[in-house]
Order: C-alpha cells, then structure tokens, then sequence
C-alpha cells in the first residue's frame, strides 16, 4: 500500500469537501399566488361643477385600471381618477382631467385597502352627463 504525502492528502481533503458542497439539489421555492381579479362597475350622473365618487375594496398588491366606458353625451370631457378611500374622501393619486370616453387609468397597488374612483366636471361639462366607469382590481 503506498503512504499519500501530506500535500496529498490536503489535496483529498479538499476535492471531498468540494464535492460534498456539490450535491446538485434543486429546491422549488413556492410560487407566488396571482391574485383574482375583480371587476366592478360604477354607473350615476355628473352634473355640472359635480362629481361623483365609489370607494372598492382592493384584497392584494397588483394593478388596478379604471375604464370611462361610457359617457352621455358621448363628447363629453371629465376628470377620470383614482385614489385613496379615508372614509370620508377620494384622496386622488392619478388624475386625467380631460378623460374622454374609453380612456384608462392605471395604477399599482401595494397590499390590501380600500381605494376610490372618481368622475368630476373640470369646466368642460355643459349639463347632466350619464357615465359608467368599469374597474379591474386585486
């Protein structure tokens, strides 16, 4: 049998340990769920200098889009916008002040709360305007 010099040996000893830090283990991390999406749609009328306002519930983080689909008369220019409920009041964060029918808006949200979209005359609505607003959130 033949004696293995020191440099051998620590020579051995590293590749085992090399070897053993090696053990090609694949792990699946959990998936982040995707979160359902709900769809809500808010309909009434804005009357000129008016604004209408409808506070959702948002039940995890990801995007949220409001939708003008559908404005009587069909010209009519609002501000579409979305923001944050306090229980009293649309605190906007996003505002498009010459929201024409079809128009978006889109914004992320964080985790769970309750938000709000709001429709408002911005001097350009010359009466009564019907509108439906369609929201797609977590």
């Amino acid at each position: 049998m033949r004696a293995i010099s020191r440099g051998g040996l620590a020579l051995l000893v590293l590749a085992t340990m090399g070897l053993s830090a090696c053990d090609n283990t694949v792990v699946d991390l959990p998936a982040t769920p995707t979160p359902t999406l709900t769809t809500e749609t808010f309909t009434g009328t804005v009357t000129k200098n008016g604004a209408a306002t409808h506070p959702f519930l948002v039940t995890a983080s990801g995007t949220v889009t409001a939708a003008l689909t559908a404005l009587s008369p069909e010209d009519a220019v609002a501000g579409l916008s979305l923001g944050t409920w306090n229980g009293a009041a649309c605190q906007v964060v996003l505002v498009n002040d010459n929201a024409l029918q079809g128009n978006t808006i889109t914004g992320t949200v964080a985790g769970v709360g309750t938000l709000c979209v709001r429709l408002a005359d911005t001097g350009k609505l010359v009466g009564s305007t019907d509108y439906t607003i369609t929201v797609t959130h977590p």
